[in-house]
């Protein structure tokens, strides 16, 4: 079994390798062309455990995806996220589950309803891949991919309560939303402690080999501790990613180097082989189908397609329309509060105005309406930007990793039969919504013309308002330095100094002008080495990097502008170390005379 494993991990691989470098969907090509191979007569079948699959499979991929999620868009996209990844869930598995039940009565209501929770959450890795490519607004970016990050938990849930259904377990509605509620608290409990440890320890050990190992094993315990402990796994490993993405900033660069490409190839890796393993599955479960008709398990397939096709653009509008009222009475009732407090601050109907001007206070941001309503306004959408939130709902790995993992779900009670037709469904709706909403959905934003244009407008702005408060801190963090090298190395050295401060002022960093300089600057007490240079360059850079985590707490810069500022000062800091190393030790050249100044 190990080395058939392997075989198909290097194929699939190699396979998806090959589309990327064409351009092509990878998922879709490498589960077309493992069905392909499973039709060899040579090809040997592969038998995994579903649990195995699941769980080897989920924590890695939710805690990249969170990792690259900015928290301060995530907490103000909470509304959509929270309707798309709870409420079209539960929505799409009622739908689901009605259509399978009235075509195929024989998977019962609870059969039917558990194939609605499998198919229900859309996997937006795919379709934020092709919104990045385009450029898509960053505020569309977040509602996806924060539904993707949540709505597997969702998912999971109903599975679980309709699998013990299935199971001959007595489960009432009110013991559905306990489970939820519980599964919610615990989850994102365990996931903040573990975020918090690993954290730490990020901060405290520099070896980026050793951090990075840590990365790769603790998703893993927080989602098994979690479900140990009747907790969503799914959102401890969410809740984990989302912590420790916002506080990266704070950690060594190498660190932060590191983390990109290890996730990427893991990603890459795992969704390779999900995708192939299930095109090589696909041909058993048609042999095992039993006497359940082809053509009717064929016609839910499409009916199920249909109806996850359909459902996702209506709730997608009904919801942002009730979402929007809701948010006007909101508003209104915010403006009210503003008025009795402007009146009588002391009042309680002015309690919620008090508590967000403290709050506000507490970090330095400045007081005004606009600040204060931000808490209860959401980021408004187009409605073409809705359409494209609405063609986005491929379906991938989760819906194929819990359907692979459906006998041991239902503790293998339900009959084979039903089991491979709700296999069959989820593999036709994952390849029907890659074939037509994956291959369709860059034109589709070609047309709407969907772009972010209005956003790097204001990126600009704020990138000149960051550029004069980095300034500010770089001249006050020179001046300090300028007293201690001219104590260190004399008079002589200030005009030196004052060169290459204003090469830093001016351009961030001239290594090569500097070192020019300072190969050129006259004997001094002792002359300034090259790792001197370096220091007051990476200091420089430290105070950057405050700045901007600074306007960040403030909301006066957005994450994802400050991620890309500190991923180019990363490799500044890289630059600089890699030529301190390439150079030849030097010992200090001291002045023979008396010292002056």
């Amino acid at each position: 079994m190990g080395v058939e494993v392997f075989v198909v991990l290097v194929c699939s691989v190699a396979v998806a390798a090959f589309a990327r470098w064409r351009g092509w969907p990878a998922p879709l090509v490498v589960t077309g062309v493992a069905l392909a191979a499973s039709l060899l007569p040579f090809v040997p079948a592969i038998e995994l455990d579903g649990h195995l699959l699941l769980n080897l499979t989920l924590p890695p991929l939710l805690y990249s995806a969170s990792l690259e999620v900015s928290f301060v868009s995530f907490k103000r996209s909470l509304p959509h996220i929270r309707r798309l990844g709870i409420g079209l869930v539960a929505v799409t598995a009622a739908a689901v589950g009605c259509v399978a039940f009235w075509i195929m009565p024989e998977l019962t209501i609870a059969g039917a309803l558990l194939l609605g929770a499998i198919v229900g959450p859309p996997d937006a890795v795919s379709a934020a891949a092709v919104a990045r490519k385009l450029g898509l607004p960053r505020r569309v970016m977040t509602v996806m991919s924060g539904e993707s990050l949540i709505n597997d938990a969702t998912s999971l849930t109903l599975v679980r309560v309709f699998a013990a259904i299935v199971a001959g377990a007595t489960v009432t509605v009110w013991d559905g939303i306990v489970e939820f509620v519980l599964a919610v608290v615990v989850g994102v409990a365990v996931g903040l402690v573990f975020g918090i440890v690993l954290h730490q320890l990020r901060l405290r050990i520099s070896d980026p080999v050793v951090t990075g190992t840590f990365g790769l094993l603790v998703p893993f315990g927080a989602y098994a501790i979690a479900e140990q402990l009747h907790g969503s796994g799914v959102l401890a490993v969410v809740a984990m990613g989302l912590y420790v993405g916002f506080h990266a900033p704070k950690t060594s660069y190498a660190t932060r180097q590191q983390d990109g490409p290890l996730w990427s190839s893991m990603d890459f890796l795992l969704e390779s082989f999900v995708f192939a393993y299930i095109g090589l599955q696909l041909p058993d479960v048609l042999s095992e189908l039993g006497d359940v008709s082809g053509t009717r398990t064929l016609l839910l397939a499409m009916a199920v397609l249909a109806v996850v096709l359909l459902v996702r653009p209506v709730f997608v509008y009904a919801s942002y329309a009730w979402g929007q009222l809701w948010q006007r009475g909101r508003i209104m009732r915010w403006k009210h509060a503003a008025e009795e407090y402007r009146r009588n601050p002391d009042s309680p109907r002015a309690r919620a105005v008090r508590r967000r001007r403290e709050k506000l206070e507490r970090k330095g941001r400045a007081i005004d309406e606009r600040a204060i309503r931000q808490r209860i306004i959401e980021p408004p959408m187009t409605v073409r930007e809705r359409a494209v939130v609405s063609w986005a709902g491929m379906r991938g790995v989760v819906t194929l990793a819990m359907a692979a993992a459906l006998p041991d779900l239902t503790e293998r009670s339900m009959s084979t039969g039903n089991v491979e037709v709700i296999v069959v469904c989820a593999f036709v709706v994952t390849v029907g919504t890659l074939l037509l909403q994956g291959l369709t959905l860059a034109p589709l934003i070609r047309v709407l013309g969907v772009n972010a244009d209005a956003e790097h407008a204001s990126d600009e702005r704020q990138l000149e308002a960051v550029r004069r408060r980095t300034a500010e801190a770089g001249r006050d963090y020179l001046r300090g330095k300028q007293e201690e090298w001219t104590e260190l190395y004399g008079e002589e050295s200030i005009a030196k100094f004052n060169r290459i401060a204003r090469s830093l002022l001016r351009v961030e960093k001239d290594a090569d002008k500097a070192e020019r300089e300072l190969d050129d600057a006259p004997a001094a007490r002792e002359r300034p080495s090259y790792e001197s240079m370096r220091d007051l360059s990476k200091g420089w850079l430290e105070v950057r990097r405050r700045v901007l985590l600074e306007e960040r707490d403030k909301g006066a810069l957005n994450e994802e502008v400050m991620r890309e500022l500190i991923t180019a000062m990363d490799a500044e800091e890289l630059a600089l170390d890699a030529r301190g190393a390439l150079r030849p030790p030097a010992a200090p050249v001291r002045d023979a005379g008396p010292t002056r100044g």
